[in-house]
């Protein structure tokens, strides 16, 4: 498994700042959120993109996915969704992130699977995809498993597990993993006080099964990125992202076949 950290983490942080904190830590990636205050959207021109990418690849990162916040299967017309998404993968293309987290925002995954349908042309012809993460409406292995199989484009589209939302609605981490099945690819990895209060903690100190997930990951030979994400943009009060590196790192090196 490969390490990397997402810039939620890192509040009023420019992405220089990001980048020493991620390289300094013993990052191999860097997992950049989509948004105006980070300094990376897709509004983005030509010579902003290719510093971007000179930036994190000069400190010998890589950018492990992008955090996005497309809503997936939202109810409502399709076509918004779908250029918000495109605009997305074409930022992955330009500074060579493998893809694009998106988020469900409603239960029907027949809306979702069009959508998703939609965009995988242009996204095979990128060689990027779109990571569908187990979030909000859609927030267990099984509901974005099933969003995934009814879009029927494994080439294109994946899911991001983040261990928190599952197990905190009911899903153990082995039920998890056996419903993602071929479909995982990527995990986000965070510790939380308890299901009910979802307050970011050090690695270890909660209640999130991270021992459990970890040694399922590694029995299937999981080989992919592990992404801190220390939400410390939506809980101003907890500690910098910076002190909690170091137990994302070792539970990474644990749990690496």
């Amino acid at each position: 498994m490969r390490l990397a950290v997402s810039t939620l983490g890192m509040p009023g942080e420019g992405l220089d700042r990001a980048i020493e904190i991620a390289a300094g830590h013993g990052c191999q990636g860097l997992e950049l959120r989509l948004h105006p205050d980070t300094g990376v959207h897709s509004g983005l021109g030509a010579g902003e993109r290719r510093s971007v990418r000179e930036r994190v690849e000069g400190a010998g990162l890589e950018i492990s996915a992008l955090a996005g916040y497309v809503r997936i299967c939202e109810p409502g017309p399709d076509e918004p969704v779908i250029e918000a998404l495109l605009a997305d993968l074409r930022l992955a293309a330009d500074l060579d992130a493998p893809g694009v987290r998106v988020f469900p925002r409603g239960d029907d995954p027949a809306v979702g699977a069009r959508r998703l349908k939609a965009v995988s042309g242009t996204a095979g012809a990128l060689g990027r995809r779109v990571y569908v993460e187990t979030h909000d409406l859609m927030a267990t292995g099984a509901a974005v498993a099933g969003l995934l199989a009814e879009a029927g484009r494994p080439e294109t589209t994946g899911a991001i597990w983040d261990l928190l939302h599952p197990w905190r609605h009911g899903e153990s981490p082995a039920e998890t993993l056996a419903a993602l099945g071929q479909y995982l690819s990527y995990v986000q990895v965070k510790d939380a006080v308890s299901a009910a209060d979802t307050t970011p903690v050090p690695m270890g100190t909660g209640s999130v099964p991270l021992d459990e997930a970890g040694g399922l990951l590694r029995g299937a030979g999981y080989d992919g990125w592990v992404s801190l994400e220390w939400e410390r943009t939506w809980y101003p009060q907890v500690a910098p992202v910076e002190e909690i590196l170091p137990g994302a790192a070792d539970w990474v090196r644990r749990f690496t076949a």
